[in-house]
Order: structure tokens, then C-alpha cells, then sequence
């Protein structure tokens, strides 16, 4: 994995994971047991899922960078049928409190999605980038 996407992960993943921790705190104060149980579920689960994606985008667009747009486009739409998916099988669950963990899960896609952009907005990343090596180079004065 190229360092840029590592960073994009990583400042990503610690906002989310303080805030995870944050809302497990605050839901155990407020709702018990089970509302820390969900609230570490649903921080957990968007980790999980947009660190996992991430790597998918990077895999899948590593050999060719001109399907970017669109692979990034399915990637999303995959986590968030997931994410679906995961809501409508725990929807009527009493393992945990499932409004703590939907509001914990819609927190943590914001700071996810939030320390994303602000990773991407601090990169110093080129646009361009050079194939040519410096031997095969035109010295001025020559054509090819």
C-alpha cells in the first residue's frame, strides 16, 4: 500500500476511533451496558468497513488510475449495502441498544468521511507524475 493511502487510513481511523471511544463512554453514562456495546459496535463496523475499502480502492486501481472515479463510486456504494445489510439483521436486536448505535454509527461515517478530506486537503500529492528517466530526457536543441 503507498504511504499516501496508509495516511489517508490512519487519518481516518484515530478521529473515528477517539470518537468511538467517546460515544462507548458516553452511552455506557447514559444507556447502560448494552448502549456501550452498541456504541463500540458501530464505531467498530465503520472502521472496519471504510479501512476495508480503502484497501479495495488502492488494490483495484493500483495497475490502472483511469477507473478511479468509478471504482471509488462501487466501492462506496458496496459499504453502504453492507452497512444496510448490518442494520436491517440488527434491527430488532437486544444485544445492544440499536438507537445508540445508529447515531453512534452516523457520528462515526461523518468523522470517518470528514478525516478523509482533511487527510486528502494536507497531502502533498503530485498530479502529474513523470515516467520519463532522466537518460531518455530531451536535451534542449535535439528533436525526437
Amino acid at each position: 500500500m503507498p504511504s499516501h493511502d496508509a495516511r489517508t487510513i490512519r487519518g481516518a481511523a484515530i478521529p473515528t476511533a477517539v470518537a468511538g471511544v467517546v460515544a462507548t463512554a458516553i452511552a455506557a453514562a447514559v444507556a447502560g451496558s448494552k448502549g456501550a456495546i452498541g456504541a463500540a459496535f458501530a464505531a467498530a463496523l465503520v472502521m472496519v468497513f471504510f479501512a476495508s475499502g480503502q484497501i479495495a480502492l488502492d488494490r483495484l486501481t493500483r495497475n490502472n488510475p483511469q477507473l478511479m472515479m468509478a471504482v471509488a463510486l462501487l466501492v462506496y456504494t458496496t459499504q453502504i449495502l453492507l452497512v444496510g445489510i448490518v442494520l436491517a439483521v440488527f434491527k430488532d436486536t437486544s444485544l445492544f441498544n440499536t438507537k445508540v448505535f445508529a447515531f453512534t454509527l452516523l457520528g462515526c461515517v461523518f468523522i470517518w468521511s470528514g478525516g478523509q478530506v482533511r487527510t486528502h486537503l494536507k497531502a502533498k500529492q503530485f498530479y502529474v507524475q513523470n515516467d520519463d528517466k532522466p537518460d531518455e530526457q530531451v536535451k534542449p536543441g535535439r528533436q525526437q
